[in-house]
């Protein structure tokens, strides 16, 4: 019988995989090599996996279950990249191409703060003809409008874009935008960090090496981020792993990534699934494939980012709450709206209220907790349905009746993207 603290459920397992997950529960860190080889698990090797990627979770995170409450604010879908993967954006002289203007972007954001929303999470495509000063404004503006909400901004490859309309250096307009009231970034934009892969599913789309100068170079600033990565397409197991391993790296030298968010690949309404792009293009990754990525992220970079977040809009609720057994220990956002990965094809909904949220949590036996941005708690909630815990937000029934969604946004007349007059 195995030593392990895990004995019995190592019976039978092999005996490499065997010794890393012992090591693992020794807490020395899993290198490459041995995460690579741990992508191939199945059967009961993917169980004992599970089991040590839960207990390292109970470990660096404890048994509190977390989310936070903001609403999602993709104020344009006009771009001026297309990248292979997203159904999202939209060309200047699409029919669908749509735009929030800054007053109605404080409006959904005031809006959010009525409702109970501790931040707001801005981002869009890439707008032509965008004034220099645009980014900075918009955060002024919502500053104003609402100063104790959490400014959560723009990804990686808008700051770039956003240096690139007023030619300054990336540290010079993180300031300016922390200046402002910016407080943190969303890690999105980084997809495989392999620039052979991303030249495949995004050409013309930020380097490896800008998008890790853009969020290190946040960090110093004082700005945090999250860290996410994009998978299920056509990357190789080695190729996630290296991804990981980098956002380890970087999170050893800045300590400024908040949490990490595997991103399944939603691949119904893909460009590069529609048009057939990539012959050897994925359709997402499997079951057991989102369970094995969960629990391999925990193994690798939870004793540096502890905190691993579920997409419930990826997955769905029932996986997400599952998700929670195999590493996971955050259910991310109520996000009100949501449309990225509901253009793409995903058909869980827009919002998930407070509530939901905590069902989920209380069922798979752990504990609720209301944070913020940065994963301060603001509400811990007891292991079973208190009264007076539910408010305006839990009782809406119809999300898309109350904030809209994207299908009704692209037809808005109110917002439609018009391409600019020329003079003379």
């Amino acid at each position: 019988m195995s030593a392990s603290p895990l004995g019995l459920l190592f019976d039978g397992v092999d005996g490499g995989v065997r010794r890393i997950l012992d090591r693992a529960l020794e807490g020395a860190e899993t290198s490459v090599d041995e995460a690579v080889l741990l992508s191939s698990v199945r059967g009961r090797e993917l169980h004992a996996l599970v089991a040590v990627a839960d207990e390292l979770r109970r470990r660096q995170a404890g048994d509190r279950v977390a989310y936070v409450i903001n609403r999602n604010v993709n104020f344009t879908n006009v771009c001026v990249k297309a990248c292979r993967f997203c159904a999202f954006s939209r060309t200047q002289r699409s029919e669908e191409g749509y735009v929030l203007d800054v007053e109605e972007i404080v409006r959904r954001a005031v809006e959010a703060r009525s409702l109970g929303a501790t931040e707001i999470c801005v981002q869009a495509g890439l707008l032509p003809g965008l004034d220099k000063n645009f980014y900075v404004d918009l955060v002024r503006a919502l500053k104003r409008a609402a100063p104790d909400l959490d400014i959560h901004a723009f990804s990686p490859e808008e700051i770039k874009y956003a240096a690139e309309l007023r030619q300054a250096p990336i540290r010079e307009i993180l300031a300016e935008l922390k200046e402002a009231g910016l407080g943190s970034l969303p890690g999105t934009s980084a997809e495989v960090l392999d620039d052979e892969l991303r030249r495949r599913i995004a050409p013309g789309r930020i380097t490896t090496a800008e998008w890790i100068d853009v969020v290190t170079t946040a960090h110093a600033v004082g700005l945090p981020t999250t860290s996410t990565i994009m998978y299920g397409h056509v990357e190789t197991d080695a190729q996630r792993i290296r991804h990981l391993d980098t956002l380890r790296s970087i999170q050893k030298e800045t300590s400024g990534f908040t949490e990490i968010v595997p991103l399944s690949f939603v691949h119904q309404e893909a460009p590069m699934h529609v048009k057939r792009y990539l012959p050897d293009l994925r359709q997402g990754p499997t079951g057991d494939e989102v369970v094995r990525f969960y629990a391999i992220t925990r193994l690798v970079v939870g004793a540096s980012i502890k905190n691993v977040q579920v997409s419930w809009v990826k997955e769905g609720i029932k996986m997400a709450q599952w998700l929670l057994s195999c590493g996971a220990n955050d259910l991310g956002g109520t996000l009100l709206n949501e449309s990225i990965s509901t253009s793409a094809g995903a058909t869980h909904g827009q919002f998930q209220s407070p509530s939901d949220l905590r069902r989920a949590v209380r069922a798979a036996g752990r504990i609720p907790v209301q944070r913020d941005t940065r994963y301060r708690a603001l509400r811990v909630f007891p292991e079973v349905l208190a009264p007076g815990e539910d408010t305006a937000l839990d009782r809406i029934e119809d999300s898309d009746a109350t904030f809209g969604s994207y299908a009704q946004l692209t037809k808005d007349p109110r917002f439609r993207f018009r391409l600019p007059v020329a003079a003379g």
